[in-house]
């Protein structure tokens, strides 16, 4: 079992670290450089090319069954989903095979809304404590399920 991380611009790279440390699991950091890497030996940063998806298509490549996939790229999450991995949201929303076609399908019509009206403002909401709790606590859910389900960890 390995955690891998969409690392540019995750809010959650310090939770991953401590929760994989509990775990003794394998921790990928990838992104395009710009992060201390981490001292932790459990800790592979991971640098990739700059490229558009060049880290997305590093982690699709590698996670699989038994793995977990940090991202809030939906159409990372629904490679990774396809090949068997458990994805995570950094407010602790699970993408599964169950919902990542309805939340693929609506990333794609709020694309085709905002680029029909390019004056649209607003976005997301702010990441907070909350969502910080959310998302330990599904993490700690995921890695206890995949230990559960007969994968090794470490």
């Amino acid at each position: 079992m390995s955690i891998y991380v969409d690392a540019d611009a995750c809010p959650v790279k310090a939770e991953v670290e401590k929760v994989g440390t509990r775990h003794r699991v394998q921790v990928f950091i990838v992104s395009n450089g710009g992060l201390r890497p981490s001292q932790n030996p459990l800790v592979e940063n991971v640098i990739v090319p700059d490229g558009p998806d060049v880290a997305d298509m590093w982690i699709a490549e590698r996670a699989g069954a038994g793995d977990v996939v940090i991202t809030g790229d939906i159409p990372l999450a629904a490679r990774c989903v396809e090949n068997g991995a458990r994805v995570l949201k950094h407010n602790g929303e699970a993408l599964t095979q169950a919902n990542i076609g309805n939340i693929l399908a609506t990333r794609d019509l709020m694309a085709d809304i905002r680029a029909a009206d390019p004056f649209r403002q607003g976005g997301g909401k702010a990441f907070g404590k909350a969502d910080r709790s959310r998302f330990l606590d599904a993490l700690e859910r995921e890695l206890r399920a995949v230990s559960q389900s007969g994968k090794t960890v470490g």
